[in-house]
């Protein structure tokens, strides 16, 4: 059934600005500018009284639920501009212990003696997003940005490298580097 009217809001915290422009958003914080572009929805977005709304008329149940998404990304680049994320990973092994060093100003690191392999694997960390080792914690990293997609992406690439492959069983070798915990920067609760 099509509602004549589907709205939803975001209020806008003090200290943060968000411009929508084509329905391309920019907002920006304390810890620097991110935006997203939203051309691909069908909606009217624009600030009044200090809030972003969204809406749309004559929507489908989809179309709906594409109003909530765009309010939770915009969210998502407000948390990140004032707070910013972090993610933690585990360096998991059994037999061979994983060599983890973070060079390049804390944007590149390099995993050796992946199941005892001599290939030095080397990923490059997406833009805005750190990493450095845990102090107090063995054998684990923490990585940390203002864009929540960035951090997320860089932690896959880094779990990516270290799969298990090469006719090994997977239920067996549990080898490898797991995301532990996520969430707002400063906010995670220690082990």
């Amino acid at each position: 059934m099509k509602l004549i009217s589907t709205k939803a809001e975001l209020t806008i915290p003090e200290g943060v600005t968000v411009t929508v422009k084509a329905r391309k958003v920019d907002v920006k914080g304390p810890r620097g500018t991110l935006s997203m572009d939203f051309r691909h929805a069908a909606v009217d977005m624009h600030i009044a009284d200090g809030k972003l709304k969204v809406e749309k008329c004559f929507a489908k149940s989809k179309e709906r639920a594409v109003i909530r998404t765009i309010v939770s990304h915009v969210g998502n680049l407000i948390t990140g501009v004032t707070k910013g994320f972090a993610y933690r990973m585990r360096l998991v092994y059994q037999h061979f212990p994983i060599n983890f060093t973070v060079s390049d100003n804390e944007e590149t690191v390099e995993i050796r003696n992946f199941l005892g392999e001599k290939r030095v694997r080397i990923i490059k960390l997406l833009p805005g997003v750190k990493a450095k080792k845990s102090e107090d914690v063995k054998d684990q990293i923490e990585l940390y940005g203002s864009d929540i997609k960035n951090v997320s992406r860089s932690c896959a690439l880094i779990s990516q490298q270290c799969m298990v492959k090469g006719g090994k069983d997977i239920r067996k070798f549990l080898d490898g580097i797991y995301v532990s915990q996520w969430g707002i920067l400063g906010e995670l609760e220690g082990n």
